[in-house]
């Protein structure tokens, strides 16, 4: 979900339809969120290089040969180096990263306020007009042929057109929310005339036949453009893609998530939230909070990451799913997504708890610090690695929603209501509350530390409560000063520390929460269990020996290899830890002088922050004796 552009306060005027759902919180645009010094700001500065180093020729290949535009006499798109695996010719989902990267350049903009990533989304629109003129199909514009929508149709075999399709028409969105680009909507507009034409003759047989096929959020994004537009036949291509016999057992509380491809799941609850917001239907809600609390609760590692192979397994089944393939980055994306749908709906806090734990333990983690590249997996196999893509031959669908993911950090740190603010996420950063008059900056070292400082630089005029999530991992207390003087804390671990006065230029909030070591037990086997501090997850580095963290994808040829791809973990290798479950500071010690490293003396082995460790394999799951 991008910034929640569809609530009051986003994007003023370029929405005909408001939302009748009235959100319980406001999320804040990206930019008024600035982030400062961190490891997230680090991420983000290396995901604009790659954004910036997308060659527009490359990228654009596959849709200059689908419109026969390509011209040899001037130097020829054909004669070009083109990028390889997911947007190689030979791939059926050619031309899905150009909408995650328009997506990511206009995040990117709104992020930083850097014009050079508009003017990059501006020329990218710009060949997609005039692609979209040339095809001339009443609005289609594509990397591949509509043969392939006809394949989909017929029940034949094809990769998943409409999830790519997804993909360029939600970047083009973005564009125009964004970075105003008023090209843009009008690619959306005749693209969704398209598809109107197309779908509204199919029977419906031949729409079940359809629905079998992953189409990613394709009905969230009809949605958002209906709310834009206020057509009622993007409504229609929107309702079109609700697939009831996936989604309907979820009104009668049934887990049928069991065998289920998870990222072509989690899309549907996002499109079913949109039309909730926007025409306040009954239902749609209570369905995507079983949904979410179904995919938590019973299907989810401690990282907040789910699947192995991509697929939900049985419920709770945790410790036997403990292979090489768990934890797609794309599905931590899209719950992420509809987890900032169901906070602004509730503002209940349990869904920030699960925020912080899937983005500080996966996301964060997901890109390699040496080149900027993207993991795909974050494998739970004992003695496993994360493995990464190319800068030219991989292009995954986690390295798509990888672009978005590091350049939208900012969008859930902060929320607010009529009169209050709510700091959910602790992140070196700026607010500028512009309505109110409100701007304050956050300085930390967390989760090297639960130390936060918050800092009034410009006040409002009369009184405002700012409310201060109090994390359940936070078992040992709170400390909270205002201009140095104690506050006493009533509340608990859970619920937000409520600090309600008249504020005034220069005064500061520190609020410390010290950390516990303890330990999270697989759910289907209580001697399996991870390490975590706070709730930061601790993996035990076990070295890089027998191993390229980057074999074998610098092969272009090889689309599917991570699912054959063999770690070679050690026989020999020691993946038990001797510790008392209800006391594992007795064997887990803080190295003095080194946040975040610890010592398990025993083994012996040393355990840091999972997201710190690149090029070395790790533990996560121990057998706890």
């Amino acid at each position: 979900m991008r910034a929640q552009s569809h609530y009051p306060g986003q994007h003023a005027g370029k929405f005909a339809l408001p939302d009748q759902l009235k959100p319980a919180v406001y999320s804040f645009d990206l930019k008024d969120v600035r982030l400062l010094n961190s490891r997230f700001k680090e991420n983000m500065v290396r995901e604009q290089q790659w954004l910036l180093q997308i060659d527009l020729k490359r990228l654009l290949h596959s849709f200059y040969v689908n419109a026969g535009m390509y011209d040899a006499s001037e130097g020829g798109y054909d004669e070009i180096k083109k990028y390889a695996g997911w947007e190689s010719l030979d791939c059926e989902l050619r031309g899905h990263s150009t909408g995650h990267i328009l997506s990511g350049l206009a995040l990117m903009y709104a992020a930083t306020g850097d014009q050079i990533y508009r003017a990059k989304g501006d020329t990218i629109i710009t060949a997609l007009a005039g692609i979209q003129k040339t095809l001339n199909q009443d609005g289609y514009v594509s990397a591949f042929p509509q043969e392939y929508i006809n394949r989909n149709i017929r029940g034949e075999k094809v990769w998943a057109p409409w999830y790519t399709l997804h993909k360029i028409l939600a970047g083009v969105i973005d564009q125009y929310l964004y970075c105003d680009n008023l090209q843009a909507l009008a690619i959306a507009k005749g693209f969704a005339t398209w598809a109107y034409k197309k779908l509204s003759p199919l029977t419906q047989q031949q729409r079940a036949t359809m629905l079998r096929n992953e189409f990613g959020g394709i009905n969230e994004v009809f949605y958002n453009l209906y709310a834009i537009t206020g057509n009622a036949n993007d409504r229609w291509l929107g309702d079109f893609f609700y697939d009831s016999r996936m989604l309907d057992p979820l009104k009668s509380g049934i887990d049928n998530l069991q065998g289920t491809h998870a990222n072509t799941y989690i899309p549907k609850l996002l499109g079913v939230t949109r039309a909730r917001e926007i025409e306040n239907k009954n239902g749609q809600t209570d369905m995507a909070t079983f949904f979410w609390k179904t995919v938590v609760d019973h299907h989810s590692f401690v990282t907040g990451s789910n699947s192995d192979r991509e697929h939900f397994f049985k419920p709770d089944a945790l410790a036997a799913h403990l292979t090489g393939y768990t934890g797609e980055s794309c599905n931590v994306y899209n719950m992420l997504k509809l987890t900032r749908h169901l906070y602004i709906h509730s503002g209940a806090i349990d869904y920030m708890e699960y925020y912080e734990k899937a983005l500080f333990n996966h996301i964060l983690g997901q890109q390699d610090p040496q080149t900027g590249m993207i993991a795909y997996f974050l494998p739970m196999l004992p003695g496993a690695h994360k493995v990464y893509s190319t800068p030219d031959s991989s292009f995954w669908c986690c390295v798509g929603t990888g672009f978005e993911n590091q350049a939208k950090y900012g969008e859930s740190i902060y929320y607010h209501t009529e009169n209050a603010l709510y700091i959910n996420l602790f992140i070196p950063s700026e607010l500028n509350w512009k309505n109110k008059r409100l701007r304050l900056t956050q300085q930390t070292r967390f989760p090297a530390e639960g130390r936060m400082i918050f800092t009034v630089d410009e006040a409002p005029l009369s009184g405002m409560a700012i409310h201060i999530r109090y994390p359940l991992w936070a078992t040992g207390g709170a400390r909270v000063l205002v201009n140095g003087r104690p506050r006493k804390t009533e509340q608990t671990p859970g619920r937000y520390i409520t600090l309600n006065r008249v504020w005034k230029k220069g005064d500061r909030i520190e609020v410390d929460y010290p950390m516990q070591l303890h330990l999270v037990p697989a759910n289907d086997d209580p001697s399996v269990a991870a390490v975590v501090y706070g709730p930061v997850v601790l993996a035990g580095a076990m070295g890089s020996g027998n191993f390229s963290a980057r074999a074998p994808y610098s092969d272009p040829t090889m689309h599917n290899d991570y699912y054959t791809y063999n770690y070679h973990v050690p026989a020999t290798m020691d993946t038990s830890l001797v510790l008392d479950p209800a006391s594992p500071d007795r064997g887990i010690k803080k190295i003095a002088g080194q946040p975040l490293l610890f010592k398990a003396p025993v083994q012996p082995v040393t355990l840091r922050p999972l997201y710190d460790i690149h090029g070395e394999r790790y533990v996560v799951y121990w057998h706890i004796k």
